[in-house]
């Protein structure tokens, strides 16, 4: 299948959705899809205010419009909110192509926390977003049953996966050269520093050991002032990152509004058992065991995160890594695909005749063009997917031209397919909202739009009989 990825979220941009699509890229490929992956550091960009590290795309809806018209996609995937999303979702509401989109980040929890915007008005905003969408992936049931509460549709559920080869199996804390001169138990944090994440409750539990924080975001400088004890790592490439993992004694995720927190897999996927709030995210990433009821392999929830990080370290490091091992990429990416929604294949066009100078001009004049351009951008298409739609006609050829050869002008359209063809010259008179339909023996005038495109739909039926 070809698919077209729309993302805001892209390298080189370090965070949880960035690695989730660029896990899902490698493994759509691997299983034979062709992936044209539409990014921002394909277009013109300005740094995102109060995010450094992530720039969006200024004015993309014209670049992204041409990749898309080259590319011919089978399936378009909308990954975020953001400059290019909206641009996406344009271009396949303008030429009525389905689309799927992703529900990645809790948003309006940022926007409020980052810029106090009421929640509501964050949903509602996002609520438009996706409305049109065919199918929207979440990533957990109780992001599932949030959004169904706020009047989100078309939900489906789509887990990620964990690459449990880089992120290697240690069945002891391994020695890191970055940890070496740290107290141990060393606790590890690793995300943006950002307002959604609520590292403060990492960083102001007790504990008995060390902290520490990988990642950058924009409270960063104002939390290395007030937390000295912390030791800060920054952003670590991938392969450094794994060894750190490996070689801490818990992971603590302080964060109450994930959406489902693809650095507690890499976690466990070391063997480093995970400690967190009971909240979305952590309850999908460490379900109760069917085995023992009540207990979690892997790691400990508690709305006590110091207790929890306390009770965690007794965890089995074999444990966290089999809880890692439930979330495969091959399943993720299985789930994705039968999320899309296939565009139908667009009419083969013989010939097209549409942009002639006179006959634009001509239809200028008489107050017309706007209809005629109505008829050949929309109607037409939409009539002929019909067509396409229904499998039974698999060499639908089209040919549409403008024609004078009749006392009113009109958009000849003639349609051949393997059962029958027909030709019919759409008139357009000088009279408003007035149509004159003819084809090879009869010429009906038509009043309206609602009559006009019956009659066509009359036609289109009886070309599939």
């Amino acid at each position: 299948m070809r698919i077209a990825l729309i993302t805001d979220a892209w390298r080189p941009q370090i965070n949880g959705v960035v690695t989730t699509l660029v896990e899902l890229v490698d493994n759509l490929r691997e299983q034979g899809h062709t992936v044209e992956v539409i990014h921002p550091g394909m277009f013109d960009t300005r740094p995102c205010p109060g995010y450094a590290g992530i720039d969006l795309a200024i004015r993309p809806y014209a670049g992204l419009a041409q990749c898309l018209d080259a590319f011919a996609p089978q399936a378009i995937h909308l990954a975020t909110e953001g400059p290019l999303g909206w641009a996406g979702r344009r271009y396949c509401l303008q030429h009525r192509l389905a689309f799927s989109t992703a529900y990645h980040t809790r948003f309006p929890e940022i926007l409020k926390a980052a810029l106090r915007i009421p929640l509501w008005v964050g949903y509602a905003l996002f609520k438009h977003f996706h409305r049109p969408s065919s199918a929207v992936m979440v990533p957990t049931q109780g992001v599932l049953r949030l959004l169904e509460g706020k009047g989100f549709r078309q939900l489906r559920s789509w887990t990620h996966g964990v690459d449990t080869q880089l992120f290697a199996f240690y069945p002891q804390a391994r020695h890191h050269e970055l940890l070496s001169n740290l107290k141990r138990p060393i606790a590890l944090y690793v995300g943006r520093v950002s307002y959604e994440k609520n590292i403060d409750a990492f960083l102001d539990m007790p504990w008995h050991g060390s902290k520490v924080v990988c990642g950058v975001g924009p409270l960063e400088g104002e939390l290395k002032s007030r937390y000295h004890g912390v030791t800060w790592l920054g952003v670590l490439k991938r392969d450094v990152l794994a060894g750190v993992y490996a070689a801490a004694d818990v992971f603590t995720f302080p964060s109450r509004h994930e959406t489902f927190g693809l650095v507690m897999l890499e976690a466990m996927a070391c063997g480093t058992p995970v400690a967190a709030y009971p909240v979305d995210g952590p309850l999908e990433v460490l379900p109760t065991s069917l085995e023992y009821p009540g207990q979690r392999r892997g790691g400990v929830l508690s709305e006590d995160l110091a207790q929890a990080s306390v009770q965690a370290l007794h965890i089995p490091r074999t444990d966290a890594r089999l809880q890692a091992l439930d979330f495969s990429w091959e399943e993720a990416t299985r789930l994705f695909v039968n999320n899309l929604v296939p565009i139908a294949p667009r009419p083969a066009f013989l010939a097209n005749h549409l942009s002639d100078p006179i006959f634009e001009r001509f239809l200028s004049e008489s107050g017309r063009l706007r209809d005629y351009q109505k008829i050949r951008h929309e109607f037409i298409p939409s009539l002929l997917a019909k067509v396409d739609a229904t499998g039974a006609c698999d060499d639908l050829l089209v040919s549409m031209t403008n024609d004078f050869s009749h006392a009113v002008p009109g958009l000849r359209v003639s349609c051949l397919t393997s059962k029958r063809n027909w030709t019919v010259q759409i008139g357009l008179p000088a009279r408003a909202h007035e149509f004159v339909l003819m084809d090879e023996q009869h010429a009906i005038t038509l009043h309206g739009w609602d009559a006009l495109f019956q009659k066509l739909s009359d036609v289109v039926s009886s070309t599939q009989s």
